[in-house]
């Protein structure tokens, strides 16, 4: 790698899935402060922020955050709703990271009625075709749609495993895909149950994975629906709306 190519290497962090993660590593052994505060979420992300800066020397970084209810609620209302609250004491490091980050003079990102994942998506692809090369760091799977020669998933080390860096192969041969966008495709087949995107009924991810493969698209799969057989061919066909927005969810 040149001295320029270092110089435009953008880490995006999915600022929840890492406040998450860090407030439940210590869940058994929660950090608490003299005054009482549960700090394991501030604690933990800090951590996390300082090794990433000091091991990956990032020249470009911001933390991205998720603000109240998005697009997708007004599409689908049930979207996240098997969601449970989020812990009191996440609550209330939010606004401490908030001001970590001023300190540190690290931009903390949001647009309201989107999530973290489209804030992130978005700025990831255009700094792409500034000649960023760019880490999305989260351990949500939905990013994999994104990833290209360019772009790549940074998941954090947890219980006991490194961290992943997934590039296009990665996604390739852990989604059974020939094109990391078709992660879209198989999401909206076969739903996922973290964010409560229904997907088609009856539909799995080894069925899922086969119906890449043979159609592509969830769109190609109901144009050929008349090839499937049996009680599949039935619940293809009386589910193509809800496919449609499952897609359109994830």
């Amino acid at each position: 790698m040149t001295s320029q190519d270092c110089d435009k290497k953008l880490f995006l962090i999915d600022a929840y899935a890492l406040i998450f993660r860090a407030y439940y590593a210590f869940i058994k052994n929660p950090r608490i402060n003299s005054k009482g505060l549960n700090t394991s979420a501030i604690f933990g992300f800090t951590n996390t922020l300082f090794d990433l800066m000091k091991k990956e020397r990032p020249s470009h970084l911001a933390v991205v955050f998720d603000v109240g209810e998005t697009f997708r609620h007004q599409v689908y209302k049930e979207y996240k709703a098997n969601r449970q609250e989020t812990p009191e004491a996440i609550r209330i490091a939010v606004p401490y990271i908030h001001k970590l980050m001023e300190a540190l003079k690290i931009p903390c990102l949001w647009k309201e009625g989107y999530e973290a994942d489209d804030v992130i998506g978005t700025l990831a692809k255009k700094a792409e075709k500034e000649g960023y090369t760019t880490y999305m760091m989260t351990s949500d799977k939905d990013y994999a749609q994104l990833v290209s020669e360019n772009i790549f998933v940074f998941k954090p080390a947890s219980r006991g495993n490194d961290i992943e860096i997934w590039d296009v192969d990665s996604v390739k041969e852990k989604f059974a895909v020939k094109n990391p966008s078709q992660v879209i495709d198989l999401l909206g087949m076969m739903g996922d149950s973290v964010d409560n995107i229904p997907g088609i009924p009856g539909v799995g991810e080894k069925t899922a994975k086969q119906f890449i493969k043979e159609y592509g698209s969830i769109e190609n799969l109901f144009a050929h629906s008349h090839e499937l057989k049996g009680k599949m061919r039935e619940k293809v066909e009386a589910n193509k709306e809800m496919g449609i927005l499952s897609k359109k969810l994830a």
